[in-house]
């Protein structure tokens, strides 16, 4: 049975992998930052444990309660939109919150549980093309696309210092899907999105390592 270690996974997207994962007959390990919030993770067949990515003492004590399980694919989801990122109302204390939850939350996972990743040795981040400097055609959201941007090239190293022991490390473009984030006006439901991305996970090639893909198998890029 492959195992999967899904942050973020309490609603959205992250609850979509993890419904879908389960039904699959993987075995999901759902991260959730309120216990009271990850009971839908739960009730989907997954087992629950208690992370506030942002933390790094959380994340020491996840790396503790995870100790011993071999892990196929670590799938850093958790992530936040952010508020006043508009050009003249920036909030220096909220793009900080923004970039250390989005971006150095998934690089301290992938640190801490790294050693632990065998089988298909997949370290996945779910991106947005808003992070992509080419795409930028709309400016504005400083926090969120630096905090993308910032994910992306943690994706890059990784897939670089961790290529020796056959990681596989890959940013993910769910694209405009409907959730509490997305918003109901966007084209994408969840069902369609994360079906999309596992298969691309399920596709990964060792010469795949390092890429920004999209939900559609397409390249994003940079």
């Amino acid at each position: 049975m492959p195992t999967i270690v899904i942050t973020g996974a309490n609603r959205g997207l992250g609850l979509e992998f993890a419904r879908q994962y389960a039904a699959d007959g993987w075995r999901v390990l759902a991260v959730v930052r309120d216990p009271v919030k990850g009971r839908a993770a739960s009730e989907a067949g997954a087992e629950v444990y208690v992370c506030d990515v942002a933390d790094p003492a959380q994340i020491a004590r996840l790396k503790t309660s995870l100790a011993g399980i071999p892990i196929d694919v670590l799938l850093c989801n958790a992530g936040v939109y952010g508020e006043r990122q508009s050009l003249g109302s920036i909030d220096p204390e909220e793009f900080l919150r923004v970039v250390r939850i989005n971006a150095l939350g998934p690089l301290l996972l992938a640190e801490a549980l790294a050693p632990q990743l065998t089988g298909l040795k997949i370290v996945a981040a779910v991106s947005s093309k808003m992070g992509s400097v080419a795409d930028n055609i709309s400016g504005g959201v400083y926090a969120y696309r630096a905090s993308k941007a910032a994910l992306d090239m943690v994706v890059k190293s990784l897939s670089l210092d961790l290529k020796e022991r056959g990681v596989v490390a890959v940013a993910l473009s769910p694209g405009w899907v409907r959730t509490d984030m997305g918003g109901m006006s966007a084209p994408l439901d969840a069902p369609t999105a994360v079906g999309g991305m596992r298969r691309v996970l399920a596709g990964l090639t060792p010469g795949d390592s390092g890429k920004f893909l999209h939900w559609d198998g397409s390249e994003v890029p940079w």
